[in-house]
This record gives structure tokens, sequence and C-alpha cells, in this order.
């Protein structure tokens, strides 16, 4: 489509940026927060990039203050975190850890007060370890009801505040790599488990939002899915095939059950004829129906090609996490689909395909197939960046990948797409989980690196002060 003129950002529009806590709040065992399990998987080795963990992260629990003051002068308008259950559950269930919750009351109060819409996720990947240890985690049906307590604790408490909530974050991205790479925690290599523990994560994520609809009124509230669109390989019909199975397997099967609350039909036929299928219970598909989110969270980096993959073809394989260009192998599901470059796209250099045409097609995919308003909660290029001289970060890259993908939001808006927001991933430097400190994502440049977290000075990028100027002009001047 060709539009004589583009929409603007809608005057509501929510202009942020995005963190997870473990990710950037340190503290791992202060004030009374119990483990999670990326506090006991970091410390066996060779799990993450030179041993890098979040025991300190960038410190946001102790400068908290000083990092919202940040936000307050780029003049974001929300702000994304997440909730460290093991924090204000140290064992997931039980007495709850007012140290733990008091935290997030000042951070919620202190967006507030300057005009800082928080966005509250629920579940960032940081499952208690002491849950995990009990009856392992998403893969046994007593989450679910843990899960729940734990969501109605944070709603009594916050629902006064908070208005926009994000359910589960890339229960796709962290599912695959936990029960079918082995690169998270639990660390697993098992189709029939990956399919079962996902089945319980939807079931807990329907849970979450049946019990929001009691306790925050007048709120909304949708889980956080990593869309990578699918594209076939070339015209041919075995890769037109692949990247149809592909679209199903690997997006369908999460948005589906999101959206409509019931599993894609071919998906669902393959895995039972393979003995993959989860187990679906009486009541299980009711559970999945009732809960329909009120928004899609939109988590889109890059889009993927699809070839036909033969029966004995490459199976799943590790994605780069040490930033040389070109190492990242073909990967995917004999029978079904294999990844293959795109020669139309450049790459970052973790081999992630720059393409803010595919941000616009995620999102007309998303509201023709689901008809939900969209809110992007992550987007954002990780790259190299470099402490200059006079504190100076020159990351016109950055600038150039976010202009882009902003772009594409206003042309999917003039498309007739509902978008609520656009959440910048990330706002300070963070730990990127298996990447360690090198790969850099943030406004805010964090002085530290894998093995020295040195004095963690917060620097402003040159992209932080263009993302400053797009927001004062509502989105004109990118």
């Amino acid at each position: 489509m060709h539009h004589p003129s583009l929409k603007p950002f809608p005057d509501d529009f929510l202009w942020g940026a995005a963190s997870a806590a473990y990710q950037v709040e340190g503290a791992f065992d202060a004030d009374g927060k119990g483990p999670s399990v990326w506090d006991v998987f970091v410390r066996e080795p060779g799990r993450t990039f030179q041993g890098s963990n979040g025991d300190v992260a960038v410190d946001h629990y102790h400068r908290m203050e000083e990092d919202v003051a940040l936000m307050a002068e780029m003049g974001l308008t929300a702000y994304r975190f997440s909730v460290s259950w093991p924090r204000v559950l140290p064992r997931g269930r039980g007495e709850p850890n007012e140290a733990g919750l008091a935290f997030y009351d000042r951070l919620i109060d202190a967006l507030l007060a300057r005009g800082i819409e928080p966005v509250l996720t629920l579940y960032h990947w940081d499952m208690p370890q002491a849950l995990q240890d009990e009856y392992g985690g998403w893969e046994d049906r007593r989450i679910v009801d843990d899960f729940g307590d734990y969501c109605a604790l944070l709603f009594r408490r916050y629902g006064d505040r908070v208005k926009t909530w994000v359910s589960l974050n890339e229960q796709n991205y962290n599912l695959s790599n936990a029960y079918l790479l082995a690169t998270h925690p639990p660390a697993a290599a098992d189709r029939k488990r990956f399919y079962a523990a996902n089945h319980i994560a939807f079931l807990a994520n329907a849970r979450a939002i049946r019990l929001f609809r009691q306790w925050v009124p007048d709120s909304r509230i949708g889980p956080s899915f990593a869309y990578s669109p699918a594209y076939p390989a070339s015209c041919a019909p075995a890769d037109m095939l692949a990247f149809d199975n592909a679209e199903e397997f690997t997006n369908h099967w999460w948005l589906d059950v999101y959206c409509r609350g019931r599993y894609p039909q071919i998906a669902l036929a393959w895995l039972h004829e393979r003995g993959e299928a989860p187990d679906i219970r009486p009541g299980d598909i009711e559970a999945l129906a009732a809960a329909r989110p009120d928004f899609i969270g939109l988590n889109y980096y890059y889009t993927l090609s699809y070839a036909h993959n033969p029966p004995d073809g490459v199976g799943m394989q590790r994605i780069n996490t040490t930033g040389q260009k070109g190492s990242t192998p073909a990967s995917g599901v004999p029978g079904l689909y294999r990844t293959a470059p795109n020669p139309a796209l450049e790459t970052s250099n973790w081999d992630w395909a720059i393409d803010p045409a595919g941000l616009r097609i995620a999102l007309r995919r998303l509201t023709s197939r689901y008809g939900l308003p969209v809110l992007i909660t992550e987007n954002g290029l990780g790259e190299f960046d470099r402490l200059e001289d006079g504190d100076r970060v020159r990351d016109d890259y950055r600038i150039a990948y976010l202009r882009s993908h902003l772009h594409a939001c206003r042309e999917a808006i003039s498309d007739g797409v509902e978008l609520l927001g656009f959440c910048a991933w990330s706002f300070t430097d963070i730990l990127s989980w298996l990447n360690g400190y090198q790969k850099r994502y943030g406004f805010v440049y964090v002085d530290r690196d894998e093995t020295d977290a040195r004095d963690l000075r917060r620097v402003r990028k040159d992209s932080f002060f263009w993302y400053q100027r797009a927001i004062a002009s509502g989105g004109r001047e990118l």
C-alpha cells in the first residue's frame, strides 16, 4: 500500500522504553529476595558469555531514582518493567516480602510523579528457584495456581496505579530455549516436554487474565509475544509450504491460543501424529477461550526466511551469542522448515535481519488475524557501542534502526492498525541474558563489562537526544 500521506501517531500514543528485572535490577540477594532460576543457572560454567550474570546487572534497584529522572528528562510517557517474582515471594508462594513489594511501590510512584505511565510485566523469565525445585516450574499444573496467586498479589497492590499490564513475556522464545535448545533453565532438549510446558504456561496466562478482570477493572492486559514474521526463501512450492509451516508452528501456535483460545488445527494434528501433542484435559480449552486479552504485546526484532527441510534435514541450532557476524547456522525442524538467509536484508553483528518493513507486516498480520490493538513492547538494536572521550557514544546505527521502524509504525497506522504505543528496548544498557554486557541496546550507556561492574556510570548516547526530540514532536520529527 502506498498512501498519499501518512497518518500521525495518536495523541495518546505511549512513547516508552523497556527493561526486565533480572537484566537491570541487580541486588540479587538483597532485602529478602529469593533466588530465581537465573540466579542459579548463570553459576553453571559455560552457560553465559564469559560467565556474565545479573548479580549486580546495572544496579537499577539502588539507582532507580536516577534512572527515572533520566526517563523524565528524555520525555518518556511510558516505562515497561517487570516485577521479580522471587523478590516479592521469595519461595514463589506464601508470605510476601514487604521490602520487595515496597521497591515497586517506589518505582511506580516515581514514574507517575513524572507523568510516565508504568507498564508492568508480571513474568519475564525469573521463575522462583523454589518452585523449579519443588515441581519443575512450568512442567507441573501446580504452577497455574501459584502464578495466579502471585499475579493477584500484584493486582491488589498496584492495580490502583498501574493501568497497562503484560502477562507473560516471550513465552515462545523463553520456553524454546529452555526445552528445545537447552540454553535457558532448566536446559532441556525434549520436544514432548516443550509442548507440555507451553500448554501449562498458556493455562497460567489465562488464569492471570481472568483474575485481572476481577481485581483491575477499566484497565488492560495482554501477553508479550516475540513475533518474527515468516517469509518464504523462494517462490518454489516446497519453500512456500515451509513458510506456511513456520508461521503455524513458530507464530500461530502461541497467538491463536492467546487470542482465539485454541490451537492451530494442522499443527496440532502433526504433533499428535508424532506423540508430541500436549495433554489437553477437559476444561482447558474453555479456560483458554475465556481469557481473550485486551491487546497483543509485540516484541519485534527481525523476520526469518524459511526453506524446505526434508525429514532427515537440519534440526534446532543455537543462535549467535558472541556478536561474530555470520556465525549463525541454519536451524529448523526436520520435515517442516529450516531457516535460510535473506539476500535482500542487512543483518546486525548478531545476524538479526534489519527489516523495518517486517514490522509493518507483523502489525498488519496481527490486526487482520486477531482484531486486537497492538502495543509494541520491545523493538531495538543490540550492538557494540563505544564510549569515547568526553562521554560521547555515537550510535547513529541505532538511530537509523529506530527511525526506520517508527516510520514503519506510521505506515501501519495508515494501513488501519490500532497501535497503542512503542516501548524501545531498552532504556539503559542491560545484561543481555546469554550475550553478556557487550550487546548494548540502551539509550543510556552504563559503564561496565562482563567481569567488572566499574562505576556503573550513566552516559546519555546520541540516540537519547534523538528519541527525546522524536517524543517532543509526537513522532513528526524522526
